[in-house]
């Protein structure tokens, strides 16, 4: 089905280019259209062209016709994006403050180290986290946005990880029957790249969240909410092939913490092509969540889309 991004967006160019079907563009000034999804994505990542691409790829593979849109903070300034990119196709967090979306996807963000209060933009972000709790279906954190919105909500800490969790690991579901793992197989793999973590004890001791999937080696990799439909992705199952091997070769020789990525390369050569072994489960994901938590299936009681 087609997916519309904001007219003019590189990424449209970029995904017809990877022959991606069904990539449209949408008028700012356009009429919201009643026969597709709307999600907006609270993008927090410094490089955020490559963001709304990767974003985009995943969801374009849906059943459903989606409506893609890109919000973004008054307390912050981009250093890595530029303003023009900003203002042509992003809308502040307050200017959509009286709008519903079916969906919502808050990303990760380079700050996995600070304080959370010690983040310039924390008071505007937990506004809009809990503002999706009434104008949002269902919202998908991911990465930091997943720790963030666990600690907002539930007061669940970060740990600092000895060494940078990097690589592509073999992750469990806690139960095949959940829906967010519909077809799913026994085990699936995730990229994972981050510098702290969030430790069972403190989720089995929260009331009104669950473990929905974990790794040997990882740790916890997606956790859910019961009352409001948020999902917590460690993880990063929307990133292409090629992302683990730039973020590599970006750091190496630059800080003293990098090391190969785990499962990533054939033989751990650095200098061979690594293989996708994520997409058909990122796919399946994005749709479950899709079909069953953003499209509209019953009477919401704590929004009105």
């Amino acid at each position: 089905m087609p997916i519309y991004l904001p007219e003019g967006i590189p990424a449209i160019q970029t995904l017809r280019y990877e022959h991606v079907d069904g990539i449209e563009g949408y008028g700012r000034d356009c009429a919201r259209r009643e026969d597709l999804l709307h999600i907006v994505v609270l993008n927090l990542m410094p490089k955020k062209e490559e963001t709304e691409c990767d974003l985009a790829r995943v969801l374009a593979y849906s059943s459903h016709k989606i409506e893609l849109s890109f919000m973004k903070l008054r307390s912050h300034t981009s250093k890595n994006t530029t303003a023009e990119h900003l203002e042509r196709f992003y809308r502040y967090a307050d200017e959509l403050a009286d709008e519903h979306f079916d969906g919502m996807i808050v990303t990760g963000a380079p700050v996995e180290t600070i304080a959370y209060e010690e983040v310039d933009y924390w008071r505007e972000l937990t506004a809009i986290m809990d503002w999706a709790h009434s104008h949002v279906r269902s919202t998908l954190y991911l990465c930091w946005g997943a720790m963030a919105a666990l600690y907002h909500f539930y007061g669940i800490s970060k740990y600092l990880l000895p060494a940078k969790r990097f690589g592509v690991f073999t992750v469990t579901p806690a139960d095949l029957h959940h829906p967010i793992f519909s077809g799913f197989d026994d085990t699936f793999s995730m990229p994972n790249s981050r510098h702290t973590e969030i430790r069972r004890p403190d989720i089995e001791h929260t009331e009104g969240v669950d473990i929905l999937a974990e790794s040997a080696e990882a740790g916890l990799c997606i956790c859910a909410s019961r009352q409001h439909r948020d999902f917590y992705v460690l993880g990063h199952f929307e990133y292409p092939v090629w992302t683990l091997g730039d973020e590599y070769r970006r750091d190496l020789g630059k800080r003293d913490d990098v090391n190969l990525p785990q499962h990533y390369y054939s033989n751990d050569d650095p200098s061979a092509q690594p293989h996708c072994n994520w997409r058909a489960a990122a796919t399946l994901f994005y749709n479950n969540w899709i079909n069953h938590y953003v499209c509209r299936q019953e009477a919401d009681e704590n929004i009105n889309v």
